[in-house]
């Protein structure tokens, strides 16, 4: 009976390290990121750095946590955050938009305030700007967009059911679909496109001009977690005391800066 009774015991204890070991320990805030310059990307040695990720780190400070960061699949964002994997979703998170089936974003979670302007642009070939004038000339394509993100969402719409859609895992992973003609053109986020689009590897990309709709990014969490009020403290904070302009100013984004207290998503 002895025997069984401790053979019980270590069955739950083995089971019991097993689930602590697939969910966040207590005192860490771990992040759902993608590569997504510059907010989040990794610098040589294979560092996370960018904007989010530094702010991220200075909010730890702040509320005494452990920061990690977490890669994972856009589209699998929600599914990760409600598995337990991932504490919060912090990667250039439009939060006033909705999903591709048309679900508020606002629905499937909590945003902390919005801290920073962007909104999705065109990228194509330069060789082919005459052909993107307008909004209406991009329908019938066919668009490359990171699945499950704003910009897929944007693209659909633009495209129209004439169009098609082409999901990729990462937002960078967009401009070689048009670099190498295998759609006309990406929709991304405006900030990541100003980086890439027109050097280097992709000198021969462009921003089109078309306006797409104006956005905001925030913080993701699960939804009643009360974490989401204490980094919203902490991100307050760091704005009445000048770092998130230091850091804006760092990654050359001051002029996206906004913190807007009342956004409720």
């Amino acid at each position: 009976m002895k025997r069984i009774t401790l053979i019980a015991f270590c069955v739950l204890i083995a089971a019991g390290s097993v689930f602590a070991m697939s969910k966040p320990e207590a005192g860490n805030l771990v992040c759902g990121v993608t590569e997504f310059e510059p907010m989040n990307y990794r610098d040589d040695g294979g560092k996370w750095i960018g904007f989010d990720t530094d702010l991220a780190l200075l909010v730890g400070q702040k509320l005494k946590m452990n920061v990690k960061f977490e890669e994972i699949e856009w589209a699998s964002k929600y599914q990760e955050l409600e598995a337990g994997t991932i504490t919060c979703i912090w990667n250039g998170f439009t939060a006033n938009a909705s999903e591709a089936d048309g679900t508020k974003r606002s629905d499937m979670v909590d945003f902390s305030y919005s801290y920073m302007r962007n909104q999705q642009c065109i990228v194509i070939r330069t060789a082919r700007e005459g052909e993107f004038t307008a909004i209406e000339s991009l329908a019938g394509k066919t668009a490359a967009a990171e699945s499950g993100s704003a910009g897929e969402s944007a693209a659909k719409e633009a495209v129209g059911e004439s169009g098609s859609i082409v999901g990729t895992a990462a937002q960078i992973n967009t401009f070689l679909e048009v670099k190498s003609g295998a759609v006309d053109c990406a929709v991304v986020d405006v900030l990541l496109a100003q980086r890439l689009a027109g050097s280097g590897d992709y000198s021969d990309l462009m921003i089109a001009n078309i306006t797409l709709d104006h956005e905001v990014y925030a913080v993701g969490f699960k939804k009643g977690s009360d974490l989401r009020n204490k980094v919203n403290q902490a991100l307050k904070e760091l704005y009445d005391e000048g770092k998130m302009l230091e850091l804006a100013k760092k990654y050359k984004l001051e002029d996206s800066l906004v913190l807007d207290t009342n956004f409720k998503g």
